[in-house]
């Protein structure tokens, strides 16, 4: 089987997808919105897998779940606040993250570790192991290098700065701009 970055789909694969006309599809790529090319001698179009799914994600698009990776980016999405936690997990399921919630920062150092995610969300008040505590142990660990950390809290400014300077990539005040928040997921999958 070849690899799912070079997997190909039709002008007619791809009208299924978006629910719309293959003739759509064509003009789509006569105009150069969506990457695709000819086969040599029969003039039919084709669209890589990862060109469509970068053209359905910049229109935003809906992606097909057969069209995602099977190891896409994980997110560790950390909130006592369980409906706070689940509105962080919608906007990182809409930019094709899977996620996991841990509802406080002990569950969290223990999902970090079994998982190791690619990003992880933070809010800093918690009862018990508070989110700086959580950056602290995430950045005294060589094997959480690569992790993105985005803080998500109430506290006040200089707090959020002092996450930073424990070592978060990155600090939204609570309550966030649900823009904000995708295009910032958005960037860093970049």
């Amino acid at each position: 089987m070849q690899d799912r970055e070079l997997e190909s789909y039709t002008t007619g694969e791809i009208a299924k997808f978006c629910g719309v006309t293959l003739r759509t599809v064509i003009r789509w790529i006569d105009a150069g919105k969506l990457k695709g090319y000819k086969l040599p001698g029969r003039g039919n179009n084709r669209v890589l897998r990862d060109d469509l799914v970068a053209f359905l994600h910049a229109h935003k698009m809906p992606i097909p779940s057969s069209l995602k990776n099977k190891e896409a980016p994980l997110a560790l999405i950390v909130d006592d606040e369980l409906s706070m936690a689940k509105a962080i997990q919608r906007l990182a399921r809409k930019t094709g993250l899977r996620s996991l919630i841990a509802e406080n920062g002990f569950k969290a150092g223990t999902l970090l570790s079994e998982y190791k995610p690619d990003i992880m969300t933070l809010d800093l008040s918690m009862p018990g192991v508070d989110g700086f505590e959580v950056i602290k142990y995430v950045r005294n660990k060589d094997i959480f290098d690569s992790l993105t950390i985005v803080v998500v809290s109430a506290l006040p400014e200089d707090k959020l700065k002092e996450a930073l300077d424990l070592g978060a990539n990155f600090a939204l005040p609570k309550p966030f701009e649900q823009h904000a928040l995708l295009a910032l997921f958005e960037s860093i999958l970049e």
